[in-house]
């Protein structure tokens, strides 16, 4: 019997101690004290100014929120030492993409040398959800019915609001930037995994790419591990943020996988209206109004939250996430890590503060946040994009 389980993983940014200014290279002994710490849950990245954290398959939100909050601290303890800090959030304010560094590993050289400033350029860091579906089969036929939620859930983990030195008008940059990447946004509605494997063999064959780990959507089911993965959220620089995302993926694919009715018809219509929500979800977030694809009305963000609450409701007590779930409500009122950000922006702004000294000072709250694990009391109130 399937239990659901699941995993979390992070990206963080690696930064300058002092400043928080990103460190297009990565300090090895940080790096070698933090693997020898932290294992195999600690990764490499492409970009040497990005490491990867990955939780255990967990039964329980309070195990994955122990884990995400261990591998903070340790990190933190350990950059200390190093002279480094972490950031986790979907983009970094002031990284600029011509000054990154690839991590030297084969895999990375063959992504670099096929996809050249897109892959180098693009500084990003996600959110990503395991959550365990045994059965193949099932995973491929799940996207139909879970593709819908994701402007939902990505609109609740923003946290990429600047680029580059400049404010966007985003709440959700990261999304845009990363559709640069081939092979990314929402999957193809194949009807089976058969479909699925048969397009990745193509692929290739054609030697395109070497496996199906160089398929980047925003949700896709998995061939290395029995699970459906999330790929479209920002990395939360608060945990519980993450945590309460995580849960209600979680509580999304167990109602999907529950219920036998027929996957809805994903017509050119719907697919189209899908997209016009991410992209709402990119620029609003939270602050949004989406389109109800059943009744193709307008709809607050406020409603569609509560309502697909409500929906999950059954789901969401059997799996013992309710306190998890109601955070979400905290985030709908006070905004996510991208109001935040915006908010200390426009205040520093206003208070004389020329813009590059206000996008380092956020990112040194970014990064006291990210180590801390959340934004304390002392962090800024909700403010409009």
């Amino acid at each position: 019997m399937c239990d659901f389980r699941f995993g979390i993983e992070e990206e963080y940014f690696v930064v300058d101690r002092r400043t928080a200014a990103v460190r297009p290279r990565l300090s090895q002994p940080f790096m070698k004290t933090a693997k020898k710490k932290l294992g195999p849950s600690l990764m490499y990245e492409l970009l040497q100014s990005q490491i990867e954290v990955a939780t255990t398959p967990v039964n329980s939100s309070r195990d994955a929120r122990q884990q995400l909050r261990y591998f903070r601290s340790t990190l933190a303890e350990i950059g200390r030492e190093h002279g480094v800090g972490i950031v986790a959030a979907g983009t970094h304010p002031s990284a600029l993409p011509q000054e990154q560094r690839r991590t030297q590993k084969r895999r990375y050289a063959e992504v670099v040398e096929d996809l050249g400033m897109v892959a180098w350029g693009n500084p990003l860091c996600g959110l990503h959800v395991h959550v365990e579906v045994p059965e193949p089969e099932q995973r491929v036929k799940l996207m139909h019915h879970l593709v819908p939620y994701l402007p939902m859930l990505l609109a609740l983990s923003t946290s990429s609001p600047f680029w580059a030195g400049c404010n966007t008008g985003l709440l959700g940059y990261r999304n845009a930037a990363n559709d640069a990447y081939p092979r990314t946004g929402f999957p193809e509605m194949f009807s089976s995994m058969q479909e699925y494997e048969a397009y990745v063999q193509a692929l290739v064959d054609a030697q395109i790419v070497g496996d199906a780990t160089y398929i980047w959507w925003a949700l896709r089911p998995s061939l290395r591990h029995p699970t459906i993965e999330l790929r479209i959220t920002d990395c939360c620089t608060d945990v519980e943020d993450a945590v309460a995302v995580a849960a209600l993926y979680r509580a999304l694919v167990r109602h999907a996988a529950r219920h036998s009715r027929p996957a809805p018809v994903y017509c050119p219509v719907t697919r189209a209206l899908t997209e016009e929500n991410r992209w709402r979800a990119q620029r609003y977030g939270i602050d949004g109004s989406y389109i109800d694809l059943a009744t193709r009305q307008v709809i607050p963000f406020r409603d569609l939250l509560d309502r697909t609450i409500q929906e999950l409701r059954n789901d969401i007590e059997e799996l013992g996430i309710g306190h998890d779930v109601s955070h979400l409500l905290t985030i709908k009122e006070r905004g996510s890590s991208a109001h935040r950000q915006i908010a200390m922006y426009k205040t520093l702004r206003k208070e004389g503060h020329a813009r590059n000294r206000a996008m380092r000072d956020v990112a040194k709250w970014l990064r006291s946040c990210t180590e801390a694990g959340g934004f304390g009391e002392t962090a800024p109130l909700k403010s409009a994009a």
